[in-house]
């Protein structure tokens, strides 16, 4: 008797050539003897099957996910499925894609590696956070790309004060700050002046947003360390983001505590290294 498996698939809503990539899919993969399991965007492209919230895809142990969509997509899914460790297939849909590298052309040639034990497979880092007032934590997360402090108001500055390993190490006035993963680095951090790291540094970038003196420059600390944001003189309207999707609204005197995550993202990927990536991405070298 063939021994069945277990895939699940993750997509990003309202992409029109999903109607036509994700019946193709499901007949790949039970014709490979996966049984499959698909989120609820998933299930708007195929009518009658049955669908699962996404927070509880990760309830069963399948030897892979499939994500459909760009980077949001993905980051969606790390935090969804990263207490499994449940491997990711990333296929862009998107623009610019640094995570999503696998294109629909190479979707089948990926599986089909996959299926034979033959894709290689990537660990990444996640960045643990949490927002404690008064002493306690009221909200803790999991970010595979960043966490932000900021206010939303326009042309309005917040102070931080930042701690590593419970150090005081300066002040900040700025729109913002970015505790950043390597898999971070080219994210939102990169756009306000952050370093690129490689995804195998042990490592975190903080990065200030617009900071009001130009001393102030972005920090490459390790990833053991602690690293703690208080913020002073919020009046309202500031939030702490994760991965640009999640948002609490933080407090005058609040306390976001940054450490390495329990849990990380294996990302199954076709033999593209990290510079061939960043020389397509961010078109290095070309003219």
């Amino acid at each position: 008797m063939t021994t069945m498996r277990s895939a699940a698939i993750i997509s990003k809503p309202e992409k029109p050539e999903l109607y036509r990539v994700v019946p193709e899919l499901l007949r790949w993969l039970h014709e490979h003897h996966y049984e499959t399991v698909i989120d609820h965007e998933t299930g708007v492209y195929f009518k009658g099957h049955p669908v699962t919230a996404r927070e509880h895809i990760a309830d069963c142990e399948h030897d892979f996910v499939v994500v459909l969509g760009g980077d949001g997509t993905l980051l969606s899914a790390a935090r969804a499925v990263a207490h499994r460790m449940l491997p990711l297939i990333a296929v862009n849909l998107g623009s610019l894609g640094f995570l999503t590298e696998v294109s629909l052309l190479e979707l089948y040639t990926t599986l089909e590696a996959v299926d034979h034990g033959q894709c290689p497979m990537e660990q990444r880092s996640m960045l643990h956070c949490e927002l404690v007032r008064e002493g306690e934590s009221v909200a803790a997360f999991d970010a595979l790309n960043d966490a932000v402090v900021n206010h939303s108001a326009i042309a309005r500055l917040v102070s931080f004060d930042l701690y590593i390993e419970h150090n005081f190490v300066s002040s900040y006035l700025a729109d913002g700050v970015i505790v950043a993963t390597p898999t971070g680095s080219t994210a939102y951090s990169l756009a306000a002046g952050g370093p690129i790291l490689t995804p195998s540094v042990d490592a975190f970038i903080v990065t200030p947003v617009c900071p009001h003196s130009l001393t102030h420059r972005p920090l490459v600390v390790r990833d053991t360390a602690q690293v703690e944001i208080i913020c002073r003189s919020v009046e309202q309207d500031a939030f702490l983001s994760i991965d640009g999707q999640v948002g609490v609204p933080i407090s005058d005197g609040d306390s976001v505590v940054c450490t390495k995550s329990n849990h990380g993202v294996r990302l199954l990927r076709m033999r593209k290294t990290f510079f061939e990536v960043l020389r397509n991405k961010l078109k290095w070298g070309q003219r």
